[in-house]
């Protein structure tokens, strides 16, 4: 049974701390933590689900990539959001642009086209609402896509043509997942290979 971990906690209570003290931390740190406006924050680890999800689906997105210009990266990729100034590290996001490095740090990155998050039941709130609206402040992305883990469902919000934010849920696993901005799809049966209900 996985245990569940409320994301995101506060990870260091004392005080709050500057963005080059949490990039100075980062550096030496065996976890990974968000940053947002003078907090930061440990990011729980992942759900075996999590993991098969994950390794489906970047390799599913890496084959429709190859030779492309867009390129995906795992959660070892920081991004960081300019507009509101969080630090984080989503699961998936795709870059379409070239790798454009954020101002302030060279390791951290800006402007991803597509993010997408592997639900948890300790994520999934946070990761729909405030992290939601966090991400909308990014001027280049055009698809936030969420999967769950517990449950085939993949919710995707399309940045229409005039700038709202549209919902499309698929639920059986005989659907696709159309990634517009990208024009591929992958099979939810693909992405949900060899995960346990």
């Amino acid at each position: 049974m996985e245990e569940i971990v409320n994301e995101p906690t506060t990870e260091y209570k004392k005080r709050h701390f500057t963005v080059a003290e949490y990039l100075e931390m980062e550096k030496t740190s065996q976890e990974k933590h968000e940053y947002f406006q003078g907090e930061i924050f440990s990011m729980a680890g992942a759900s075996t689900n999590h993991n098969e999800i994950f390794s489906n689906l970047f390799l599913e997105i890496g084959g429709k990539l190859k030779g492309k210009q867009c390129r995906p990266y795992g959660s070892d990729l920081r991004t960081h959001i300019v507009a509101n100034g969080l630090f984080t590290y989503p699961d998936i996001s795709i870059y379409c642009n070239g790798l454009s490095q954020s101002n302030i740090d060279a390791e951290s990155f800006v402007e991803p086209t597509v993010i997408i998050e592997i639900l948890s039941p300790s994520t999934k709130d946070y990761d729909r609402g405030h992290k939601f609206d966090l991400y909308k402040d990014i001027p280049t992305l055009k698809e936030y896509i969420l999967i769950d883990s517990e449950a085939i469902l993949v919710e995707v919000f399309y940045l229409t043509g005039n700038s709202n934010w549209e919902l499309i849920e698929y639920k059986e696993i005989s659907n696709s997942l159309k990634f517009a901005t990208m024009g591929f799809e992958i099979a939810l049966s693909d992405i949900y290979n060899h995960v346990r209900f």
